[in-house]
C-alpha cells in the first residue's frame, strides 16, 4: 500500500464534525447552557462501547509530586533551553491544564483559555468569519475530512470538495493536530486573509495547494422549499441557537404555499445545543411527550418533555446518514419512536453522551462528558446508531458533489416516494 492510501485508510472512522471558520465554529456548535451548558454535537468525536464493568476510580493527583516535578522541569529550562527567546509562558500554562485533561481519555474534554472562550461561545450566533466548511476528524487516525461545502462560501468557490483530506495548512501539517486547535490557530483569522490549505483527494489520488481567502459568512442553518404542489424540504445544517426559529418559520412559510406533507433533511448534521433540538422536536411533537432524558454519573435524570401547545400532523420523513450524529440523533430518536416520522438513509453516528462546559475563576473554562442521553424509549444509542425504517445509501457519485442536484439524490427521491405514500 502507498504512502498516500495509508494516509487515506480509515478516515471515515468515528466520525467527527465541526467548521472551519474564523468567528464561530459550524457545527461545533456548543449546545450549552450558560454556564453548564450541555453540549450535544460531534466535536472530537469518537465511538465508545458502553458495554463492560465500569473502570474503578482513580487514585487522585499527588499536585505536590506534580509541583516540584513542574519546578524541576522549569529549572532545566532556566539553565539548559536554547531558544529562551521564544518561549511563551501561556501558552505553557496552557499546554499543562490540557495535558491534565488528556490523561481523562476522554476525547471531548477540553481546556479553553479566556480568549478561547469568547470565541466559542460566539460560535453559534449563526454568522462567522472563514471558509464556510464543515470537515470531520477521525480520532483514530487524526485525519480530518470535508463533509460539507456552503453555497457561495470562500470552500465552494475555490473548488473544495466533500471527501477533501486535509494535510496542510500554511505549510504545516495538521494530520493528528487537535481539532480545536485545527479551527483557532490554524484557519481562524481577520477578514481578508488568505490561507493555503493542502488537501488529498481520493478519487483522484492527489494533493493539492488551495488558496482561500476569509470572510464573512452568514450561516442560514434551515433551508427548504417546496418540491411539489404538497412535499416541502426543509434541510437542518445543524442546531445553533438562531436554528429553532429558523426551523418554525420555514414551516409555516411552507405551509403558507400549501405543504401537506414534509421532508426534513438531517444528513451530515453534527448536532448542536440541546435547548435547541428540543425546541424543534417540541414543535412537531404533542404535548406531555417525552423528548429526552439526561442521567449522570450517579443516576439523577433529567428529563424535556413536549410542552408549547403545538403540533405538526402531516405524514414526515426525517433523512439521516453515517453523519448524523448527537443532537440529530435526539430529534430522529424522539421522531422514531412515537411513529410521527419515516426514517431514510443510512444508520446515524451513534453518540448517545453528552458534554458540559464549565468556567474556572480566571475565566477560562473546561468541557467534560457528563451524562448519558437516552430516547423518549428509553434507548441508549451511544456506539450503536439509530437504524432508518428504511435504508438507502447514497450513489457514490452523487458524494461526490459539493451539491447534489435532486436528479442524482437518491435518498431524497426515496424519502419523495415514502412520504407520498403516507
Amino acid at each position: 500500500m502507498d504512502s498516500k492510501n495509508k494516509f487515506w485508510r480509515g478516515v471515515m472512522v468515528g466520525v467527527l464534525v465541526t467548521a472551519l471558520v474564523c468567528l464561530i465554529t459550524v457545527g461545533a456548535s456548543a449546545g450549552i447552557y450558560m454556564f453548564g451548558r450541555r453540549v450535544i454535537d460531534n466535536q472530537t468525536q469518537v465511538q465508545v462501547q458502553t458495554e463492560g464493568t465500569p473502570s474503578q476510580a482513580q487514585e487522585p493527583v499527588n499536585f505536590e509530586n506534580v509541583t516540584k516535578k513542574l519546578e524541576q522541569i522549569q529549572d532545566i529550562i532556566d539553565k539548559k533551553y536554547l531558544f529562551e527567546e521564544k518561549i511563551d509562558t501561556s501558552e505553557e500554562e496552557a499546554g499543562i491544564y490540557q495535558g491534565f485533561l488528556s490523561g481523562l481519555n476522554d476525547p471531548y474534554a477540553v481546556y479553553y483559555t479566556p480568549d478561547e472562550l469568547t470565541s466559542f461561545l460566539d460560535e453559534t450566533n449563526g454568522s462567522y468569519c472563514g471558509i464556510g466548511a464543515l470537515v470531520s476528524q477521525n480520532v483514530q487516525t487524526g485525519v480530518s475530512t470535508i463533509v460539507r461545502v456552503f453555497e457561495g462560501s470562500p470552500a465552494e468557490e475555490a473548488g473544495i470538495l466533500p471527501g477533501d483530506a486535509l494535510y496542510k495548512v500554511d505549510g504545516t501539517e495538521v494530520i493528528g493536530m487537535d481539532l480545536s486547535l485545527l479551527v483557532n490557530n490554524y484557519v481562524k483569522g481577520e477578514e481578508g486573509s488568505q490561507l493555503t490549505i493542502t488537501v488529498y483527494r481520493e478519487n483522484s489520488d492527489e494533493y493539492k495547494d488551495i488558496t482561500l481567502t476569509r470572510r464573512p459568512i452568514d450561516v442560514q442553518t434551515v433551508s427548504g422549499k417546496m418540491l411539489d404542489e404538497e412535499i416541502g424540504y426543509i434541510s437542518v445544517a445543524e442546531f445553533d441557537r438562531v436554528t429553532a426559529d429558523q426551523f418554525k418559520s420555514k414551516i409555516e412559510e411552507l405551509q403558507g404555499e400549501g405543504m401537506k406533507r414534509l421532508i426534513i433533511d438531517l444528513r451530515n448534521n453534527p448536532g448542536g445545543e440541546v435547548t435547541t433540538v428540543v425546541s424543534m422536536a417540541d414543535y412537531i411533537l404533542k404535548d406531555g411527550g417525552r423528548i429526552l432524558t439526561v442521567a449522570n454519573k450517579k443516576g439523577t435524570e433529567e428529563t424535556y418533555d413536549a410542552e408549547d401547545g403545538h403540533s405538526l400532523e402531516i405524514p414526515m420523513v426525517v433523512l439521516v446518514n453515517g453523519n448524523s450524529a448527537s443532537a440529530s440523533e435526539v430529534f430522529t430518536g424522539a421522531m422514531k419512536d412515537y411513529g410521527v416520522a419515516t426514517i431514510v438513509g443510512t444508520k446515524t453516528f451513534g453518540k448517545g453522551i453528552v458534554q458540559t462546559l464549565m468556567p474556572l475563576s480566571d475565566g477560562s473554562a473546561i468541557k467534560l462528558t457528563t451524562d448519558h442521553y437516552y430516547t423518549p424509549n428509553g434507548n441508549d444509542i451511544h456506539g450503536k446508531g439509530i437504524e432508518p425504517d428504511l435504508e438507502v445509501e447514497l450513489d457514490e457519485e452523487a458524494a461526490q458533489e459539493v451539491v447534489i442536484p435532486e436528479e442524482k439524490d437518491n435518498q431524497l427521491q426515496k424519502a419523495v416516494e415514502v412520504v407520498k405514500g403516507k
